[in-house]
């Protein structure tokens, strides 16, 4: 069902904050926002719904037992659909470190649904999580795929994608410097991710133009008071973007709150960084070739590492309000705008502003999603 806007209705407008307003919708873009609208078969929420800008996930590996691995439309066509009811418009999809020719069936089959434009949740791109990462360091890939930062790599697999990689999640300290700048000039965002650099590494590879750091915490150099690592310069380099797994699972209330505190809400990128197992009862599953054992929403390998997460990007934000303290509207940022703009792509997603697509959530106050809408078309609604 297509919408043709919102009538005088609570509405997080970018730069106004939550205001009863009224929009309108023409073919999938916002085209006006003015609370003097007339009604016109204008949808309707009462106070007790906000209307909030749809979540932007760029790390998510799949869902409702699918994976973006399995090189089929429709495993695809799956976590689209599972992913709406968390308000979810948009997303990365996400690779793991397997062998290259998995990797490369698994993006060309994404490259493939991208280019058929389905109904539903947008696939911006595709991001590499993998396979130039540290062995030292591999959390939940696979170490025996695991290679060095390698350019022709990269790019046969770009070509493969039909150049839709959007983010490589990468080691610096694995010949990272051979191929950032290359990976930067083509658009690509480069993040820091399952790496045991040193700080002045980390420090050389953001000013290099490294712009994001992968599941901030997880799988990479900690804090120590005489070397600081990938942690450190996560929390103490102000350009760089840190993604956020907020179930406190993987990343402690405190170290949440840690974050907030260092970089502000303006620099957290909330991801699921979900498997297959979301949406599906407790059990066994797959991550990567790898059995994932799953039991009350913690998802680890058989030697009890941590191996992605079934959460949901409405229990992201509101985890990490209970963590900070944070407003609604800052905690609905680092599942929005923050990552659009941390992809290049905020002129048309990741807030309420005219001329953007439109992409909404309707949200209760406990941040229940009521009705998810993609490009103006209604994807999910609670019934």
């Amino acid at each position: 069902m297509k919408i043709k806007g919102f009538y005088n209705s609570k509405i997080y407008v970018y730069g106004k904050g939550i205001i009863k307003t009224s929009l309108l919708v023409e073919e999938g873009k916002i085209s006006k926002i003015d609370e003097d609208i007339k009604r016109e078969e204008l949808l309707q929420f009462g106070e007790e719904f906000i209307v909030i800008p749809g979540f932007v996930d760029k790390h998510i590996h799949g869902a409702n037992g699918s994976d973006f691995m399995n090189p089929s439309q429709e495993d695809l066509r799956t976590i689209s659909t599972a992913i709406a009811q968390e308000g979810t418009t948009s997303c990365l999809a996400t690779t793991m470190t397997q062998s290259l020719e998995n990797i490369g069936n698994a993006v060309a089959n994404i490259a493939e649904y991208m280019e058929n434009k389905p109904f539903g949740v947008e696939i911006l791109g595709i991001h590499l999580e993998g396979p130039c990462v540290s062995k030292r360091v591999a959390g939940a890939q696979p170490p025996e795929f695991i290679i060095p930062c390698d350019k022709e790599v990269l790019d046969s697999l770009n070509q493969k994608a039909k150049q839709k990689v959007k983010q490589v999640t990468l080691a610096y300290e694995e010949n990272g410097e051979a191929v950032l700048e290359h990976l930067i000039q083509q658009g690509i965002v480069v993040s820091l991710g399952h790496s045991y650099c040193t700080y002045e590494q980390a420090k050389k590879a953001i000013d290099a133009g490294a712009s994001s750091i992968s599941h901030m915490f997880n799988a990479m150099s900690p804090i120590h008071h005489r070397e600081i690592g990938l942690v450190g310069a996560g929390l103490v380099e102000d350009k760089v973007s840190c993604e956020l797994i907020c179930d406190l699972i993987h990343v402690s209330k405190p170290a949440v709150n840690l974050l907030f505190k260092a970089k502000g809400h303006q620099k957290i990128c909330l991801i699921t960084d979900s498997i297959e197992a979301k949406y599906m009862p407790d059990g066994k599953y797959e991550l990567g070739g790898q059995p994932v054992f799953v039991k009350n929403n913690e998802a680890r390998l058989e030697d009890g590492t941590l191996a992605g997460s079934t959460l949901k990007m409405n229990e992201a934000v509101r985890n990490f309000m209970k963590a900070t303290g944070s407003s609604l509207t800052e905690a609905v940022d680092c599942a929005t705008i923050n990552p659009a703009r941390c992809l290049h792509v905020e002129k048309k997603k990741g807030s309420i502003e005219v001329g953007k697509d439109a992409d909404f959530v309707v949200i209760d106050k406990e941040l229940n999603v009521i009705m998810t809408i993609c490009r103006g078309e209604v994807v999910y609604s609670k019934k």
